[in-house]
């Protein structure tokens, strides 16, 4: 008797794209997944398109607009599993800014006619609107990391992705403290692992592309960011990138913003 693949469907909301080609990136890895799983919708690499429900969904991107935040609905109804990939779709992406400003004033000032416009005030992840089975963190993803998460979905299991900090990619890589070594601002006490401390492995600072790790210590990092010379605006930008909204980027940011003693 023929066993039938376990599908595979790939979404995109608000984002850059970058995430949905970490996956094509993949190549030979991809080819070979692609004899174990039957790919049921993914626009970036295929016009064909296999009904659903899907046994696991990729969703890239942030939620924006009412339209979208009905599709997630839909997507997650017809869902066994559901994963976010990228900072977008964990925290609501770098468009996430605008949740800490007046949308409608930028419309003003942008469009001819806002009143056209049907947008939402903030900018969400995918976990504000529909119930998330994993979160992959990064700006873009790590491709092995999202292999790992492909296999273990379709495998039963929970993915082996680790929740340690950036700090500790570069004691295992042998790189130098930039902050402790050369005074360079960085946010890798606080960042979640998955880049392969890329920047300070350049000798510069974690801009905090993976978002936060479990349980950090931000105002503790922002204490030893001050004594090395970063004022309030400067700590308060720091943390408002890529994971802008991830609440413990956020409330440090805002932290910063509301009291002008720090």
């Amino acid at each position: 008797m023929r066993v039938q693949r376990p599908t595979l469907a790939v979404w995109k909301f608000a984002s850059c794209d970058g995430c949905q080609l970490t996956l094509l990136d993949c190549e030979d890895a991809l080819l070979a997944l692609a004899d174990t799983i039957r790919i049921a919708h993914f626009p970036e690499a295929s016009s064909a398109r296999v009904e659903g429900p899907w046994d696991l969904s990729l969703v890239e991107g942030s939620i924006t607009t009412p339209e979208d935040a009905e599709r997630i609905r839909e997507i997650r109804r017809a869902s066994r599993h559901l994963v976010t990939i990228g900072a977008c779709a964990t925290s609501g992406g770098i468009q996430a800014l605008r949740n800490f400003a007046d949308v409608e004033a930028f419309a003003r000032l942008v469009y001819a006619r806002p009143d056209w416009i049907q947008t939402l005030a903030t900018s969400d992840p995918i976990a504000a609107h529909v119930p998330v089975d994993f979160e992959l963190r990064g700006c873009p993803i790590d491709k092995g990391q999202l292999l790992e998460v492909i296999n273990a979905f379709l495998y039963g299991r929970r993915p082996q992705i680790p929740a340690s900090s950036v700090c500790e990619e570069c004691k295992r890589a042998g790189h130098v403290c930039v902050m402790v070594a050369h005074g360079t601002p960085c946010l890798g006490p606080v960042t979640q692992a998955g880049c392969g401390a890329l920047c300070p492995g350049c000798h510069r600072g974690c801009y905090g592309c993976f978002g936060p790790k479990e349980t950090p210590n931000a105002p503790a990092l922002s204490a030893q960011l001050a004594q090395l010379g970063m004022d309030r605006g400067q700590l308060l930008r720091i943390y408002r990138t890529f994971n802008a909204n991830a609440n413990p980027f956020r409330e440090e940011s805002l932290r910063h913003e509301s009291d002008p003693d720090h």
